[in-house]
């Protein structure tokens, strides 16, 4: 039976949240033109109704579609899409917004949360900004609508509410002609690469930066609007401050996700979709930088508004390069077009002509900058630290948009063909590089300056202040560290601890690369300016250090990126002159991977790179238990998540399980045991996972051992492929006692037939008996001992194998000739389960994640202290 109602329940709410969401713009509109306190009061309370109406459809909107995702009703073409029987509960949240009308609907239900907040917290700013908020709502909405307009066949969005026969024709689903209400007995299932916790938390954070970033363009726009071109920067800097701290912990989350699940060995691969995201929050950033400029001097405010508004339309400019489909060859992350392109740009370009139409409207009136700043002048550097971030974002978004070139050259009848760069990674590095050792001097630099250390003029005297006296307290900080000083007198020390640090990075570290001994330096400096200034800061007043400590965290990064990723050594070099593949992949590159993989055979240790490693088998997860189990003593279930244990299941030297239980497995997923021991003796152990699926072939993902000092990243490239019980033709061996005979290449040796009164998995009566032989092969200094059975039982003769999968080998006890006191052996071979394997050491890695929570350290403490100045001002303005 087709559970229609929840998906009716769904829609009509998807329709409810537009119409409320213009009905909230409308009020809102309204109670901004009335000119009677009385009459927009009423408007305002109106349009709160609404708004608050909104919210609660989009919240019910988000109940059914998640309903339908956990409740396994397939006939929503969503839910067949994106989810299966066997996700747990955390992968069904995921699979909540791998769809884009879900991601969209992930980005409404914040909007809704960060309306309701500035509802309760903007006071005078509320009907403005809120009237931008619910536009901005409206047309969030209308992409998941779904809805044909009546006479002009013209589609609005594209709903998750779709059952199957909606959302397929007949010719693309011929079943659905004789079966309309077919419901499939299980849905496609969540992407392999999307099985990982870090998609559980990651998109939301992500999404909740993006629709921060909505906060402080309502308030520029409101002060356009208003011609309150100054007031709304201190309202907005909080906002903006959260914007980019939550943005730049959802791209940090991204790229550890990258790391952990996909196999390039690194956590940024300069994609499309990762430079859409990263464009936007640099020129946050740099907006951030002016802000806070203008706050301090009334400096750089018409920079401000542009920087803040570029934001946030590059926000938008991501949401249609990610979503159109235009970036459909040039991205792996990039979503398909659901023909939600051209209603993606009219969003856009609405917003682009609102915001630039308004700004030109009002550019002459906007305050200037009354003075010029000078070298010395805070506003000289910070402006110049914008500046570089506006431009390392330029640079990345002129090449990320060469689709957008191409298309719009084909719409104008031209051919166009410019081609994104064949090595992204090296592309952007050469420039961004080179950004970053800038913003790290002037980090340093500015740090001094923004303090009052440093002023025109060696040794000159404060104004006010006699020579050699400590200067006044500024900014809550005491002590004669605020005096001015000469740009020598300030940065010797400095310098000189910077220089003695980098000559004993460069040393111990073996840096011999120009290129990196000069980002070494750049960074070390970063962190003696900052540490310097963060000190004597915290000691003042420790709640005026958020920008030392993120740039200290930014410094912590550089050098971690260096090492990590121009530091990479390759642990699994192939010494065996083989060629492991002929394939492209392995081949390009002048077999590149040919020579940086190993073929490790099951059991057998072999040497790498100082290591002896070893691959130990198949393992598989339960869903009760932690850790990981030998696959082959289960019987997976075709079709299920479940298996039945062929043999105890013990753990810490507790039996969770008895031989034939069925539990519950995670099926799908396949992990590989490689261990490694170390020259020193010591021994651990990897897993990294491989799901072999029927759509995408193999998907690996990395196991990592993380240390201070390096990580070691595996992963395989190839496994055995192919039904583990597909044996080869059949042998037969007779031999006497103690004589030898070769299996699969293997010497043998039968060394005893003894009769037993006990047969795994067969009860032996008082008239039955059985037989068991043992049987050495001898495998390149390793013995490994097979034991077949011979039963007879009620008078029928059965056989019970023995199978040794690390060297391809079943042997059965086939026969006992009484006579010739001779035995019969059948044996069947197989390949040798093998994996091809990649192992890298990446050195100092957690440096760039600890550098990452440092930054965001950074951010928290500014956030908290912009968030105290902002209710201070509420505070005195209610008095």
């Amino acid at each position: 039976m087709l559970h229609t109602t929840i998906g009716n329940a769904g829609h009509l709410l998807v329709i409810v949240s537009f119409v409320t969401s213009l009905v909230a713009a409308f009020g809102y509109f309204k109670a901004t033109q009335a000119t009677a306190l009385d009459q927009a009061t009423d408007w305002r309370k109106f349009a709160r109704w609404a708004f608050i109406g909104h919210g609660l459809a989009v919240v019910g909107v988000v109940a059914s579609l998640f309903g339908i995702i956990y409740n396994h009703y397939f006939e929503y073409h969503y839910a067949w899409s994106h989810s299966s029987r066997s996700l747990p509960v955390y992968y069904m949240i995921s699979c909540f917004w791998e769809g884009q009308e879900g991601s969209f609907l992930l980005w409404i239900f914040w909007n809704v949360v960060l309306g309701v907040t500035l509802i309760g917290t903007s006071k005078t700013w509320e009907a403005p900004i809120m009237t931008v908020f619910a536009v901005v709502q409206a047309f969030l909405c209308s992409m998941i609508l779904g809805t044909v307009l009546p006479g002009l066949d013209l589609k609005i969005g594209s709903s998750p509410f779709l059952l199957l026969r909606e959302a397929f024709t007949v010719a693309e689903a011929p079943f659905l002609a004789t079966n309309p209400n077919y419901i499939p007995p299980d849905g496609n299932g969540l992407n392999p690469l999307l099985q990982n916790y870090w998609m559980v938390i990651h998109p939301p954070t992500l999404f909740l930066g993006f629709a921060l970033t909505l906060v402080p363009f309502a308030f520029v726009i409101a002060g356009l609007w208003r011609k309150q071109y100054k007031e709304w920067v201190r309202p907005a800097l909080p906002w903006a401050l959260s914007a980019a701290a939550i943005l730049g912990v959802g791209i940090l989350m991204g790229a550890y996700w990258a790391y952990e699940t996909l196999t390039f060995g690194g956590y940024w691969s300069w994609d499309p979709v990762e430079n859409a995201v990263y464009v936007p929050w640099l020129v946050l950033i740099g907006a951030i930088h002016t802000m806070i400029v203008y706050r301090s001097s009334e400096a750089a405010l018409r920079t401000a508004m542009i920087l803040t508004i570029a934001s946030f339309v590059l926000v938008l400019y991501a949401t249609f390069l990610t979503r159109s489909g235009i970036l459909g060859n040039a991205s792996v992350h990039s979503f398909t077009d659901l023909g939600l392109s051209g209603q993606l740009l009219i969003y856009l370009l609405a917003f682009v002509v609102l915001a630039i139409g308004l700004l030109a409207w009002r550019w002459k009136q906007i305050p200037g900058d009354e003075k010029e700043a000078t070298l010395y002048s805070r506003e000289f550097w910070i402006f110049s630290g914008a500046t570089v971030l506006c431009l390392a974002s330029f640079q990345v978004l002129i090449t990320t948009s060469i689709p957008v070139y191409n298309k719009i050259m084909e719409g104008l009848g031209f051919v166009s063909n410019l081609a994104p760069p064949a090595n992204a990674v090296a592309h952007y590095t050469k420039f961004q590089l080179w950004f970053f050792v800038v913003v790290a001097i002037l980090t340093g630099i500015g740090q001094y300056v923004w303090w009052n250390r440093l002023k025109a003029g060696k040794s000159a005297p404060v104004e006010g202040v006699k020579s050699r006296k400590p200067q006044v307290a500024v900014r809550g900080l005491s002590g004669n560290w605020l005096k001015q000083l000469g740009a020598w007198e300030v940065f010797s020390t400095p310098l000189m601890i910077t220089l003695i640090l980098t000559a004993a990075i460069i040393s111990l570290g073996k840096v011999t690369n120009p290129i990196y001994i000069v980002v070494v330096l750049a960074s070390v400096f970063a962190l003696v300016t900052n540490g310097t200034i963060l000190l004597r800061v915290f000691r003042g007043n420790y709640k005026l250090s958020g920008g030392a400590v993120a740039h200290i965290g930014v410094a912590l990064m550089l050098i971690g990126i260096l090492f990590s990723s121009g530091y990479s050594r390759v642990v699994s070099i192939n010494s065996s002159g083989l060629l492991i593949s002929d394939s492209e992949d392995f081949t390009k590159n002048n077999n590149q991977e040919n020579k940086e993989n190993a073929m490790l055979w099951l059991g057998k240790p072999t040497p790498m790179s100082g290591y002896i490693v070893t691959y130990k088998g198949q393992r598989i997860e339960t869903r009760a238990l932690s850790g990981y189990f030998p696959k082959e003593n289960f019987e997976l279930i075709e079709g299920d998540f479940h298996a039945v244990a062929k043999q105890d299941v013990v753990q810490n030297g507790q039996t969770f399980y008895k031989k034939g239980d069925t539990l519950a497995v995670y099926p799908e997923n396949t992990y590989f045991e490689v261990e490694y021991r170390e020259p020193s003796g010591k021994v651990f152990s990897l897993y990294p996972r491989a799901q072999v699926n029927p759509k995408m072939g193999l998907i690996p993902s990395p196991d990592i051992r993380h240390s201070l000092r390096n990580d070691m990243y595996t992963h395989v490239q190839a496994i055995k492929v192919g039904d583990e019980d597909d044996w080869g033709k059949t042998e037969r061996h007779t031999v006497a006692m103690a004589d030898t005979f070769f299996v699969n290449d293997y010497v043998a040796i039968l060394d005893n037939v003894a009769r037993v009164n006990e047969v795994e998995g067969v009860t032996l009566g008082p008239g039955d008996a059985a037989v068991q032989a043992t049987i050495r092969v001898l495998d390149a200094g390793k013995i490994h001992e097979l034991r077949p059975t011979y039963v007879i039982k009620d008078r029928l003769v059965g056989r019970k194998p023995e199978i040794n999968r690390e060297i391809g080998l079943r042997l059965a006890f086939d026969n006992i000739d009484p006579k010739t006191g001779s035995f019969t052996f059948t044996v069947n071979t197989t390949q040798r389960d093998y994996i091809v394997m990649k192992a890298l050491e990446k050195p100092l890695i957690n440096v760039l994640w600890i550098g990452a929570l440092v930054v965001t350290l950074g951010f928290v403490m500014a956030i908290g202290r912009r968030w105290r100045e902002f209710r201070l001002m509420q505070e005195k303005a209610a008095v």
